[in-house]
């Protein structure tokens, strides 16, 4: 590697220069945190649409979502100005959707698919479809530089597992938009679309995880095919819980899609456990002098 090439890879930090997203993620935390407290000590039920297990789960998803944003913007590769406004576009739109999200439970109004709302909570939920629109493009927008050649050279492994990451997204994307046409999460007599739309979003956290671990390994080929090892594995699950759910079938039950499923998420954990084992050898350390960069 060459000592310029190596300096970007140092330069290039997770989380650097977005305190804002961090902040925001962090809000939507506190905002879950407050959530189940109340649900601990009033329930989770308001009358007659509020249901705050959803609104819990929506904001730490949230939360969660723009927290990984946050770490992967700097890889991007973007300049200085088009940071800035992804930065933005991401910050006003979360802020919306924590607040519809959250004030319409605690309302007793379902934010998405009111039954019982006035005039002003249909233009504020289709509002909402337009913000959870905003934050696909957005999204879609963020992906398409980790796959110019040029960005795969400066950190490969962690934007490998960026590119995998983001076809994930892509899926669970469209499971959300899926449950918007339905106006539910349901489909057929057992079918849950939250679960593929929530394990999808997951892999920005999971796929990145086994490119960074991997960065620090000993034997860069290993570690390579480990992550497309990895990725594929994680992919190949997502896939078969979007057909199990487009079945009408649940993803809980004991049958072969939902099986094979859980298999390939173990190949997947298998290769995280094989990084970070790499990461524990002094060996790994010492041959990769990037091993200490964020």
């Amino acid at each position: 590697m060459k000592a310029s090439n190596r300096k970007v890879m140092l330069e290039m930090k997770l989380f650097e220069g977005e305190r804002l997203l961090v902040m925001m993620s962090m809000l939507g935390f506190a905002l879950a945190v407050g959530v189940a407290v109340y649900i601990g000590i009033y329930g989770a039920i308001i009358s007659p649409e509020g249901n705050l297990e959803r609104a819990f789960a929506f904001d730490a998803a949230i939360a969660l979502f723009i927290l990984s944003i946050a770490a992967i913007l700097p890889v991007s590769g973007l300049s200085s100005r088009k940071r800035t406004a992804f930065r933005w576009i991401f910050t006003l739109t979360v802020l919306y959707a924590y607040a519809v999200e959250t004030i319409q439970h605690f309302r007793g109004i379902n934010p998405r698919f009111s039954r019982v709302g006035s005039a002003a909570d249909s233009i504020a939920g289709a509002l909402f479809g337009l913000d959870s629109l905003l934050i696909i493009i957005a999204t879609v927008l963020l992906a398409v530089p980790f796959y110019r050649k040029k960005q795969l050279g400066e950190r490969p492994f962690l934007v490998l597992g960026i590119r995998y990451a983001f076809f994930s997204t892509i899926i669970a994307f469209a499971s959300g938009i899926w449950m918007i046409a339905l106006q539910s999460r349901y489909t057929g007599e057992a079918g849950n679309l939250i679960v593929l739309h929530g394990l999808g979003f997951h892999a920005l956290q999971a796929l990145p995880l086994l490119g960074w671990l991997s960065e620090r390994a000993a034997d860069k080929n290993h570690a390579l095919r480990r992550i497309h090892f990895g990725g594929f594995a994680w992919t190949i699950a997502i896939l078969l819980i979007g057909l199990q759910t487009a079945l009408g079938r649940s993803v809980f039950e004991l049958t072969a899609l939902p099986l094979l499923s859980v298999a390939m998420l173990l190949v997947w954990l298998a290769a995280v456990i094989a990084a970070a084992f790499d990461l524990l050898r002094p060996t790994a350390v010492s041959a990769n002098p990037s091993s200490h960069s964020n």
